[in-house]
């Protein structure tokens, strides 16, 4: 077995072949079917080692790494995502998660009586229940909801979006002219696992004079040539502990020079925030200063973001790892489907990166209940030690597969019998 725990560099090697033979770079139990990825991201074990030698230099001098050397590694970080991303590289900072990015982003904008943001009936939940607190909180900006149900095309979704846009910008009356609206846009949505035309929504915005808060938790790693600067949204934020190989948690938040005015403190506020109460006070804070201590935490997941990139580099790198990532969801949601005697969602390929959704042969009039959740969810994990993300919508049960650089087809193989099972349980349970 390949020895990954010495200091000989991973490019002095050949990369084993993308498929089983990858297992021996993770760390997985070796009965465990992993087609789940994108919920909580799989950490490589050479960037898991990197990681380790990493928390041993800090422990060896905490106070050295911590008030010297630490910055010099964050900043090689945001570096390097940010030409993954298409950013320069001080319009680039590191946060914990995407969505506490998104957190960041809708509390230092200042909202009004009579603002409206809008989300989605897709939205990912924790960042739908930021948008209703912000909604809940004086001066309580209107929530606007857009509605998406799959299957559908990219070309439907932008006539409604387009459509949606207009309305909510043209209703109000006399505070249409001074009024902010804000939409938060997923790039990848979670649930269902589909790539939205995100770049053309964040035009449309742009067009009406909304601004485009980015929700793209699935794009680094999965999504290759993004260009920000291109795409041009006003807030994009992406994890890096998903797609991208880093370990848990840590995402990339973006925000354009033209907009820094906005983030006036990160959450944490730190100590070098400035007040306008402040006795010399010469203007806010440097947006980057701002995120660079925000307090005490584990900074190793930050910084694991360059053993991560040169992980993905010594693999073939970004394209050579999403063509195979893509053809295999593709390939695999087809057979699923076929084995399962159902349909994937999107049989163009149209809506589909690395992340496929295939119809569950459970009826579905038999609704969401804690307690099928719980049935689905043991029969896979426990009995068969394999998952894939599984949920109801648009009146129909389905699952989402992550295929991996690990996976090959007969992992959807193994994850058929396990749905057949775990299906048959549930439709047994509701009669």
């Amino acid at each position: 077995m390949l020895d990954l725990t010495t200091d000989v560099e991973l490019d002095k090697r050949a990369a084993p072949s993308f498929g089983h033979a990858m297992h021996k770079l993770f760390e997985f139990d070796p009965s465990y079917i992993n087609l789940n990825h994108g919920a909580f991201g799989s950490l490589p074990m050479p960037v898991r080692v990197a990681c380790d030698k990493l928390s041993a230099r800090i422990e060896a001098n905490p106070d050295r790494f911590l008030h010297m050397e630490g910055v010099h590694h964050w900043n090689e970080a945001r570096t390097r995502v940010a030409e993954l991303i298409g950013a320069e590289t001080d319009e680039c900072v590191l946060v914990n998660n995407t969505s506490h990015g998104i957190a960041t982003v809708l509390r230092n904008l200042e909202w009004n009586e009579g603002d409206i943001i809008i989300g989605t009936t897709t939205t990912q939940g924790g960042v739908a229940r930021a948008i209703m607190y912000i909604g809940d909180t004086p001066p309580h900006p209107q929530v606007s909801t857009f509605d998406l149900e799959f299957p559908t095309s990219h070309a439907e979704i932008l006539e409604n979006w387009r459509e949606h846009v207009r309305r909510v910008t043209s209703e109000g009356g006399d505070l249409k002219q001074t009024r902010k609206v804000v939409a938060v846009i997923d790039t990848i949505v979670s649930i269902p696992g589909v790539r939205l035309p995100w770049k053309e929504m964040v035009a449309i915005c742009k067009d009406a004079g909304v601004w485009s808060v980015v929700d793209a938790a699935h794009s680094i790693g999965q999504e290759v040539d993004i260009n920000l600067s291109e795409a041009k949204p006003d807030f994009w934020i992406s994890d890096c502990h998903k797609w991208l190989f880093a370990k848990r948690g840590c995402a990339v938040l973006y925000v354009p020079r033209r907009n820094h005015h906005i983030i006036k403190s990160p959450i944490p506020t730190p100590y070098t925030y400035r007040s306008p109460q402040d006795e010399h006070y010469n203007g806010p804070q440097n947006f980057v200063k701002l995120f660079e201590w925000t307090g005490t935490i584990d900074y190793v997941p930050l910084l694991s973001i360059n053993a991560a990139l040169d992980f993905r580099q010594w693999l073939g790198g970004e394209h050579k790892i999403n063509e195979y990532t893509h053809n295999l969801a593709i390939a695999g949601g087809k057979h699923l489907a076929s084995l399962l005697g159902t349909s994937v969602m999107d049989p163009d390929g149209e809506l589909t990166f690395n992340m496929v959704n295939v119809e569950l042969p459970i009826p579905g009039d038999i609704k969401y209940s804690d307690e099928v959740d719980s049935l689905l969810l043991n029969t896979l994990m426990v009995e068969w030690n394999t998952y894939a993300a599984h949920y109801y919508h648009n009146g129909k049960w389905w699952t989402r597969c992550s295929a991996q650089v690990w996976n090959e087809i007969s992992d959807f193989e193994v994850l058929a019998d396990a749905l057949k099972d775990a299906c048959e349980k549930v439709v047994n349970f509701a009669k």
